[in-house]
């Protein structure tokens, strides 16, 4: 199962190394994804099933196809490179767009409700919190005393205004790219605040919380279940999971027994992340801050 779809690259390996029999079931919330995905995967036929959803339903996804379990399962965490270039969906400031940021369209929150609505107090939170950005209260005020703010770069402009520095000429903001659009160069002022209301927009860290336990109860003995992360929030998250899962007790350490009864589900296939080689960091600047950690689900005799 692929959980974030996009516009099938990963997919398309995952099909070419399982052939000739090898199924995959691909998710994505965005139907403009879904419908690149759909030309890319097209020669691969009835091998790919892809539909609408958030990898937080992959238990009933999985349960429609009469799967109960897979041999692996790939989440790619945040935007996509597609989503930041199109200046409509309001991802980037490198070009002009609507405060949008969501991936699901019929989501009914976004980014301009959360700037030009959101009282400055949970506006400051959520800067803070998700952009982990230590200028978060002075952003909000100076926010809340610009609105309306109209679009993506009026709103880098005011953060601007706020932090007091000046823009980086082509910076820009994005999932792959903390700092600008090509990967190099100082990271704009305005990267933590656009992070934070992208995440809170989509809901991203509660969705991957939910949806790791999920995952890990999806694999079949021996699956494995890879998460590619592009900031602290989301590895944190993942790290976390995955050393609580593959621990046979939760107990404190100077507990003498166990009443826990936790028991191990995964093992850690790498405790430091995989990051991108200089060479592949070159090819794709983009890149430069991804972290993918794997985790492989124990035989169910050990649970």
């Amino acid at each position: 199962m692929d959980g974030t779809l996009g516009a099938g690259g990963h997919a398309s390996g995952i099909l070419e190394a399982s052939a000739p029999d090898g199924k995959l079931l691909g998710l994505d919330v965005d139907p403009q994804a879904l419908e690149l995905a759909r030309r890319t995967l097209a020669p691969f036929g009835e091998r790919a099933c892809l539909m609408q959803a958030s990898y937080t339903a992959l238990p009933r996804c999985l349960s429609s196809l009469g799967w109960e379990t897979v041999d692996g399962i790939l989440l790619d965490l945040g935007a996509s490179s597609m989503q930041f270039d199109t200046p409509g969906r309001g991802f980037s400031f490198l070009q002009d767009g609507p405060l949008d940021m969501r991936f699901d369209p019929l989501n009914p929150l976004t980014a301009a409700q959360i700037v030009n609505e959101w009282p400055e107090d949970e506006l400051a939170n959520v800067i803070h919190r998700y952009g982990e950005e230590p200028a978060a209260r002075r952003i909000a005020r100076v926010i809340v005393r610009s609105r309306p703010v109209g679009g993506t770069r009026a709103l880098a402009a005011v953060i601007e205004q706020a932090l007091g520095r000046r823009r980086s000429p082509g910076s820009s903001t994005g999932r792959r790219s903390p700092g600008s659009s090509t990967g190099r160069g100082p990271r704009h002022p305005a990267t933590q605040a656009f992070q934070a209301l992208r995440i809170a927009v989509n809901g991203e860290l509660e969705a991957v919380e939910e949806t790791l336990p999920l995952a890990v109860q999806a694999l079949g003995p021996g699956g494995r279940l890879a998460v590619i992360s592009f900031h602290s929030l989301e590895d944190r998250l993942v790290k976390e999971t995955f050393r609580r899962e593959s621990r046979d007790c939760l107990c404190p350490t100077k507990q003498p027994v166990c009443t826990c009864g936790h028991k191990a589900s995964i093992i850690e296939i790498n405790r430091r992340p995989v990051t991108p080689s200089e060479e592949e960091t070159s090819q794709n600047p983009r890149a430069r801050s991804a972290k993918l950690r794997i985790a492989e689900r124990l035989p169910v005799h050990h649970e």
